[in-house]
């Protein structure tokens, strides 16, 4: 299984997931048109993907998929919740949805994905997982709390995408208005770079291999607090061999295989 984050971050989330037979994409926060560039950076055909599969309904993770499906037959899939929220955002659109429930599994060619729920302000968030028979990557961003549930998703992961969005103090010392603030920071927000440390050093799975830190905020953190931050954490806990990586909101990342 292979995958490439297009974009991270409060403008636009879009990862891709391959397998042998199957290639999706997570999330679509891009613009069609910026999508389309990104994929044929990373070498892939946009026309290859078959799925797109929504984690919620904030602009960042679904700006994209009116433009997106008129071009290329794609399957929509989201719950209800996410469903019924981006279709309120187009809604001459009549998007054509495929309806998981949150906390179940499916199958899409031959991934395997599980759907389950995190702690974010918006209709009915989820994190996932894909696997492929032989291993498995986890997507886990805009959540702000850590639950028993991610966790065990966690431990199942060979490679993880994890949000570590600000640094506390830099959120604290900005200018954004109090109430924002108090929304990254709380249970519904987002991950600061301690909670993502905490949470791996809680739950650190003996499997993975791969871990990119994601969501990174643009104005109240850095990608060198970021890393620091884990580094530091995964030292503790004498995991150094662990590869670490941070991604961007303006360029792709690699192509990784796991």
């Amino acid at each position: 299984m292979e995958f490439c984050v297009l974009a991270s971050g409060s403008k636009g989330n879009c990862t891709y997931v391959a397998s042998d037979e199957t290639a999706v994409l997570i999330d679509m926060g891009l613009s069609s048109l910026e999508t389309v560039s990104r994929l044929r950076e990373a070498e892939i055909s946009p026309a290859a993907i078959q799925a797109v599969l929504f984690s919620h309904d904030h602009t960042d993770h679904y700006r994209g998929v009116e433009v997106f499906s008129r071009k290329f037959p794609v399957r929509l899939l989201a719950n209800e919740g996410t469903a019924s929220g981006i279709d309120c955002a187009f809604p001459k659109a009549r998007l054509k949805w495929e309806i998981f429930e949150t906390a179940t599994a499916f199958d899409i060619g031959d991934l395997h994905i599980e759907a389950f729920p995190v702690s974010h302000d918006a209709s009915d968030p989820v994190g996932f997982t894909v696997a492929n028979g032989r291993s498995c990557l986890g997507i886990m961003t805009d959540f702000g709390q850590s639950s028993a549930l991610v966790r065990n998703k966690l431990s199942k992961c060979d490679a993880l995408i994890l949000e570590s969005n600000h640094d506390y103090d830099m959120l604290m010392a900005s200018n954004r208005p109090w109430p924002l603030k108090t929304r990254v920071a709380g249970r519904s927000g987002h991950l600061s770079n301690d909670d993502a440390a905490d949470l791996l050093k809680s739950a650190l799975p003996q499997r993975l291999r791969l871990l990119l830190l994601a969501h990174i905020s643009e104005e109240c953190n850095t990608h060198a607090l970021a890393r620091q931050a884990m580094q530091d954490a995964l030292l503790s806990i004498r995991r150094p061999d662990i590869k670490l990586g941070v991604l961007y909101q303006n360029k792709i990342s690699a192509r990784f295989t796991v």
